[in-house]
């Protein structure tokens, strides 16, 4: 059997990696699709389990050989994307295929898996509610908090195209409607 993909998108400090590690410690046979990138390794990141940490280049030569399923330059030469090899290895296993991804490459992985993907867009209950989480977080700087509320208002303007909704008021529900919405889709 084949493993079907599970996409959660939604704008950065929306609670969507806390409703994805929820979910992979909920027993539901799911397995976590780590993302190729071209930045630099932060901190104690480690190759193949943080990321896949390629140079620019060599992100671009498998650009060229078709090996991403779908992948974006986010930032000049800042590369992000999903492995094919990734997807397929984990679905061989008979597993289910988890992703914490980007609006944009939840869109495009939702377009070319169709029927085998159910992708979830997870929303924070109000602008001011998710800029109060930002700056809480303390991770980015002002800059950089004004950076990612100006994008999260793009994504939030296409919650239309995603199949499921999950507003985030509290965290706890959220990944208890996250939980019956993921089982009923892989039953």
């Amino acid at each position: 059997m084949k493993g079907k993909l599970l996409i959660f998108s939604a704008p950065s400090g929306a609670g969507k990696t806390s409703i994805v590690r929820y979910l992979l410690d909920s027993g539901l046979n799911l397995e976590f699709s780590v993302s190729a990138t071209s930045r630099k390794k932060r901190g104690e990141e480690i190759h193949g389990h943080d990321y896949f940490f390629y140079s620019s280049d060599e992100f671009r030569e498998k650009i060229s050989k078709g090996e991403f399923a779908e992948w974006e330059e986010v930032y000049n030469d800042h590369y992000y994307g999903t492995l094919k090899s990734e997807i397929l290895r984990i679905r061989k296993k008979g597993r289910h295929v988890l992703f914490d991804i980007d609006v944009e490459g939840g869109l495009k992985l939702k377009q070319l898996y169709n029927k085998e993907a159910l992708a979830i867009f997870v929303m924070p209950p109000s602008p001011e509610v998710l800029k109060e989480r930002l700056i809480k977080r303390a991770t980015d700087s002002y800059d950089n908090i004004m950076m990612r509320l100006e994008k999260a208002e793009k994504e939030l303007a296409r919650v239309g195209e995603f199949d499921r909704l999950i507003v985030n008021e509290n965290l706890e529900t959220a990944c208890k409607e996250a939980y019956k919405i993921v089982k009923d889709f892989i039953s």
